[in-house]
């Protein structure tokens, strides 16, 4: 299946890209960053993203533009953890969001794509402080994904 999607910028190191959301409320920048996180346990990467400032580059994720774009960002942000994973390799990837809702709708967007997802990635929900197998029905608290081996 094939989603729409804002084009992206990537930097050098595949580690930060930027995009322009488009609608009613104008033209936004967005950027994604991919910050490794020391966990001991292997090579892991935090996914974050939200409105981009340019003069203090920074990067809020706690804002609610509603530009009316929100499944064509969230495939733009998916499409990133494809393009970041062909760079870095076999990683893990990990997002939350930043509120309880907005966790929710990763969940959704998850359950939604999830045979789509599954043909690149293995995916692990953190429930409690276990992490187990994405399955339906059950509520998480962040996610995690690794790039299958390629044949």
């Amino acid at each position: 299946m094939v989603f729409e999607k804002y084009v992206c910028c990537p930097d050098a190191t595949f580690s930060n890209f930027t995009f322009e959301s488009f609608g009613p409320k104008g033209v936004i920048k967005k950027k994604i960053r991919y910050e490794k996180v020391d966990n001991g346990d292997g090579p892991l990467f935090n996914l974050s993203f939200g409105d981009y400032d340019e003069v203090t580059d920074s990067v809020s994720d706690n804002i609610t533009s509603n530009n009316k774009d929100k499944a064509k960002i969230l495939a733009t942000v998916a499409g990133t953890v494809v393009d970041f994973t062909d760079h870095a390799g076999r990683v893990y990837v990990h997002a939350k969001g930043s509120t309880p809702s907005r966790t929710r709708l990763y969940q959704m967007g998850i359950n939604a794509h999830r045979e789509e997802i599954e043909e690149l990635f293995h995916i692990f929900g953190l429930r409690g402080d276990e992490w187990e197998e994405f399955q339906r029905g059950v509520n998480y608290d962040r996610f995690m994904v690794i790039r299958k081996k390629r044949n």
